[in-house]
């Protein structure tokens, strides 16, 4: 393998101007990365990749890499792109390994200072690592029994492993962060109880858990199930023989995925358009592993029997209409609803000065400050749902943001 991943770093042509860049969502400094890699000192080339990016190591492994760096390497106009992902992984995993030693957390000058981080997600956890580096206590509060929030509940284990993120929390337990499982904020404890025991300011990284519906007809029915519902326990759940899947992101490819290796024998994706959400290699993926495709449809009923679906067409305008009369029913034993998710309330119906958007999300300005004072937020819960590499680079500018607030709060 490593000399594989050496070769390929040989290609890169370390461009003057390096697109690839430009195309990658938190500016990875990749030719200097590969250059650093290719004289041997793959510590300061991991150093380099951490700094810049606390979970390179996961991005590495579920970024879109064709819409983002590798999408945008010039040496991809004629042949095949740098394939950096390769690259990063193997530097990030060798480095996270001896984090111990290079973050050196005994020597790290407490500054007394309390701050409370809801939701031990990927913007949580970036958080949580950046003002632990800075000398605050940091409690992280998690909703669940385990930490990872969508890394560990919305990805499969065979894009994902688990055990990474395990590697997570022991790093984050010798920064000294303090991790409370099955403690959702807003049910027992409140965000006011958190300011009245002490904590000086509150990062809110909750995420987005809350299926969307469609809206039809049948969504109720024992056969039909959401997509963040299921990869969050796929083990629970009985599909039977046949699935339908409603959507054509990278959700929904996990969803399909999933299903056919507990047992489904037959999964078809669905899409209301010819152009699918999700990366081109994730679509590639679901193919290789025997996922069907339709498109061109959108549902308008789900039964027990399995979905009707009707044709949906460009018109003169470039718009998509439905073409009446085409309805037909798509068997299968169970349906599967994959059109993303939004947050759910139960920290802002119990915190007053919170304001949110018409979409639930919470309202922020550039540097994730919300409407009260001593409360920040970053990732989906602000942005939507994007990609993970979105939410630590949002994290990252908001790190500073309260690191400005803490020190000027007089003690």
């Amino acid at each position: 393998m490593s000399f594989n991943i050496i070769t390929e770093a040989r290609r890169c042509l370390n461009c003057k101007k390096p697109m690839c860049v430009e195309g990658c969502p938190i500016s990875t400094q990749i030719p200097t990365v590969i250059r650093t890699f290719l004289d041997g000192d793959i510590d300061k080339a991991g150093s380099m990749l951490f700094e810049n990016n606390p979970l390179s190591v996961i991005c590495s492994l579920i970024c879109n890499h064709d819409n983002q760096c590798e999408g945008h390497c010039v040496l991809g106009k004629k042949s095949t792109p740098v394939h950096f992902s390769s690259i990063e992984n193997y530097i990030s995993d060798t480095y996270f390994d001896k984090l111990d030693d290079r973050l050196d957390p005994g020597n790290i000058e407490k500054k007394g200072k309390r701050v409370g981080v809801i939701g031990g997600g990927p913007a949580g956890i970036t958080i949580a690592i950046l003002l632990a580096r800075k000398g605050y206590d940091i409690t992280i509060f998690e909703s669940r029994e385990k930490i990872g929030g969508v890394l560990r509940y919305g990805i499969p284990e065979f894009r994902l492993p688990k055990q990474l993120i395990e590697r997570y929390k022991k790093l984050l337990l010798s920064l000294g962060i303090r991790i409370r499982p099955n403690t959702a904020i807003g049910v027992t404890i409140t965000v006011d109880d958190l300011f009245r025991d002490g904590y000086r300011a509150v990062f809110i990284g909750t995420g987005v858990w809350r299926p969307n519906t469609l809206h039809i007809k049948g969504e109720s029915l024992g056969n039909v199930h959401f997509a963040i519902n299921y990869l969050t326990n796929p083990e629970v759940y009985s599909l039977g023989d046949s699935l339908n899947v409603i959507g054509a992101g990278n959700s929904a490819m996990d969803v399909a995925r999933t299903a056919l290796r507990h047992g489904c024998k037959k999964v078809t994706v669905f899409s209301r358009s010819e152009h699918m959400a999700a990366a081109l290699s994730e679509i590639e993926y679901a193919k290789y592993d025997g996922v069907e495709f339709v498109t061109g449809v959108e549902p308008v009923e789900i039964t027990e029997d399995g979905t009707i679906f009707i044709k949906s067409e460009k018109n003169s305008e470039g718009k998509r209409v439905r073409v009446e009369g085409t309805e037909k029913l798509y068997p299968a034993a169970s349906t599967i609803i994959a059109v993303s998710q939004g947050p759910k309330n139960r920290i802002v119906s119990t915190t007053t000065g919170l304001d949110i958007s018409d979409k639930g999300l919470l309202v922020t300005n550039t540097y994730g400050e919300t409407t009260r004072d001593g409360i920040f937020a970053a990732g989906d819960v602000v942005l939507g749902a994007r990609t993970v590499v979105e939410a630590v680079n949002y994290s990252k500018q908001v790190a500073q943001t309260m690191d400005e607030y803490l020190q000027s709060l007089t003690d």
